[in-house]
């Protein structure tokens, strides 16, 4: 691995491409897994645990200071929330990773969720948007 490549957060215009994502858990393994002392990784990376829909440059999409963010489970709305509502902007995200890790073109960065998680079953249909992106819509198989 090289020296880090820090990204200022001037310069990260160049660097966004936006869209819909779900950072899935396993609660089961997560709870098996905690209750032995042992990480629960595998509770965030199995197969399937990081649908996202199309991906848009932020020359296409512009800046999203303000937007709806929301998140239906067959049709009711589960989650609500605004883009303005996030503690960091998506600029200081991505400078304050590229300190800790090395950042490459295609890293997915998942920036948080607004309250409302709960549990999905198989057969589930979730529709995810953020306002002004391509929506997410997947069935839990």
């Amino acid at each position: 691995m090289g020296e880090a490549f820090v990204v200022a957060e001037m310069d990260t215009a160049d660097c966004i491409f936006k869209g819909v994502g779900l950072d899935m858990t396993r609660r089961d393994l997560q709870a098996a897994a905690k209750a032995k002392g042992q990480p629960w990784d595998m509770a965030k990376g199995f197969d399937f645990s990081a649908p996202c829909s199309a991906i848009t440059p932020e020359f296409y999409t512009g800046v999203i200071a303000r937007g709806k963010i929301e998140l239906k489970v067959n049709g009711e709305v589960r989650q609500s929330g605004d883009v303005g509502d996030m503690i960091w902007k998506i600029p200081d995200i991505i400078n304050r990773l590229s300190n800790l890790v090395e950042l490459c073109p295609g890293d997915l960065i998942f920036t948080g969720t607004p309250a409302g998680v709960g549990p999905v079953v198989k057969g589930d249909r979730i529709e995810a948007m953020v306002q002004r992106l391509d929506p997410l819509n997947i069935t839990i198989g």
